[in-house]
């Protein structure tokens, strides 16, 4: 396995940091969770679909890049140190699962529109509090040539500005996986409060008449579900990491600049501890979070990997995210300094899926598994 990045992974790391610094500064995430707020970020929906990020893991006979899901993996840290909208996440997990379970015909009907960001999408195909659970929470229902589904999907983040939704449903003796649109007859999109502004919905589904190349396939099994909920994960725990390098960046700066009792706190022990073990947290969480990718990638549902990448993650998100506040004293606190968008952001993603502790039990069961 490799752990030391290649020359064009940096480089692929440096060109996607520009350009999200230049189209997602912080005055827009700030914009873009004021109530009432276009989500629609055009301009940074634009760049994005032009830079060939929706489309970065899907073969070019689809409309996508010929990427892999290892540049997946670097974009997502540069999205979560950039607040990337989760939009863009819900998107790229939406192309994942049409890619990986659909036929021939499917994926070229839904594929191409969606790498080139002229449609977005979300998924509903794993529970929002612990991404194990993939058991389909929609009936499926044969009528003629067409499918009917019924049932209520909570938490889909996203779907109040999708235009799909990609769902597995239980049919007769097996599950399905369709390609629903959100404006079909029948569904209703409910928003969610949530708290730090994120944006998750109640999905329900009374009778939805779906056409016949809305299946993606004959049937899906758990652990195809269960290697995408993983890859979802995965890419989620690298923008933690994201998360916490940007804030782990952010309070070097803030400690050599502030001064007290004549010096620079940087230069005091005691912060210097709490900035070091921020940085081994990072890095730790960075390392975790690549051996998943690596092994979901070739084809593994790596469920022991993607444990050990979300615990390492998720409390490294959260100690980062507090010890920075204590750094910043009580300017920390000053919403000015926008520190607390990353501590949202942490809190959101360190939660979603399942946590660290969530994560210690897909572990015990990895283990059990393996002997």
């Amino acid at each position: 396995m490799r752990v030391i990045p290649t020359d064009e992974q940096r480089a692929f790391a440096s060109a996607s940091r520009a350009l999200l610094a230049a189209e997602c500064p912080v005055t827009l995430v700030r914009a873009l969770s004021e109530p009432g707020a276009d989500r629609s970020a055009a301009a940074l929906w634009q760049a994005l679909a032009g830079a060939g990020i929706f489309g970065l893991a899907v073969g070019e006979e689809y409309g996508g890049s010929g990427g892999s899901l290892e540049d997946l993996a670097v974009f997502s840290t540069e999205a979560g140190r950039a607040l990337c909208p989760t939009m863009v996440h819900s998107t790229v997990r939406a192309v994942l699962a049409i890619d990986w379970l659909g036929r021939p015909g499917p994926k070229a009907a839904w594929l191409p529109s969606l790498a080139n960001g002229s449609v977005r999408g979300t998924t509903a195909l794993w529970n929002a509090r612990d991404a194990a659970a993939v058991a389909p929470a929609l009936h499926a229902a044969p009528d003629r040539a067409r499918w009917r589904l019924s049932g209520t999907v909570d938490y889909v983040a996203d779907a109040d500005v999708a235009d799909l939704v990609v769902v597995s449903a239980a049919a007769p003796g097996r599950t399905l996986a369709f390609v629903v649109d959100t404006r079909a007859d029948g569904l209703a999109v409910e928003p969610l409060a949530m708290a730090g502004g994120h944006r998750a919905c109640t999905v329900r589904f009374e009778d939805v008449a779906v056409p016949p190349d809305a299946l993606l396939g004959d049937g899906v099994g758990e652990p195809a579900l269960r290697r995408l909920a993983n890859a979802a994960v995965a890419l989620g725990s690298l923008d933690l990491v994201g998360v916490g390098q940007a804030v782990l960046d952010r309070t070097v700066e803030y400690t050599t600049l502030r001064h007290q009792f004549g010096r620079a706190i940087a230069s005091f022990q005691a912060a210097q501890h709490l900035i070091a073990d921020m940085h081994i947290a990072v890095a730790a969480a960075r390392l975790a979070a690549h051996s998943a990718v690596f092994w979901i990638a070739r084809g593994h549902t790596a469920a022991r990997e993607t444990a050990i990448a979300r615990m390492h993650a998720a409390r490294a998100a959260r100690m980062i995210t507090l010890d920075a506040h204590q750094l910043h004293g009580g300017m920390g606190y000053v919403t000015e300094t926008d520190l607390h968008l990353w501590s949202e952001r942490a809190r959101l993603g360190s939660t979603l899926g399942g946590g660290a502790d969530v994560a210690a039990a897909w572990l015990e069961e990895a283990l059990e598994d393996e002997r």
